[in-house]
């Protein structure tokens, strides 16, 4: 049987701070040192914080997962915004439509394991990442 998907529904920062806990949560559950809960948490954040400014609504799904003998956290992010025009673009250091320091996307795939984004204009982002226990 496999593990609880825990669904965060995202509209406000409130809700990033939601998110954020549930990984810290989860990824406690899976064994991951404070320091890398922390690097987990991070991610969500930053993920979780980009629905907001730029798409108003999403989810974020979170997830203890094993494969191949080894255990970790699964996170997807997904919401039905503007779309990402230039996924390259969005993932280089510094980049962003919002004068922020634009670390966001870059950041968070730095942090984790395994990050897939997947882009569509006028129908929405999802960016699934993971992280395996060392």
């Amino acid at each position: 049987m496999a593990p609880a998907e825990h669904r965060v529904a995202i509209d406000r920062e409130t809700d990033v701070v939601l998110a954020r806990q549930k990984g810290r949560e989860i990824a406690a559950g899976c064994g991951f040192s404070s320091t890398e809960q922390t690097l987990i948490a991070t991610a969500i954040s930053e993920i979780a914080r980009n629905i907001v400014v730029y798409a108003k609504t999403g989810e974020v799904l979170l997830q203890a997962i094993e494969e191949l003998g080894r255990k970790g956290i699964v996170v997807v992010a997904r919401d039905e915004g503007p779309g990402i025009e230039d996924i390259d673009l969005a993932l280089r250091d510094g980049y962003s439509t919002t004068k922020s320091l634009g670390l966001g996307l870059p950041g968070a795939k730095r942090l984790m394991d395994e990050f897939q984004l997947e882009s569509a204009r006028g129908k929405g982002t999802t960016v699934t990442m993971k992280k395996w226990v060392r």
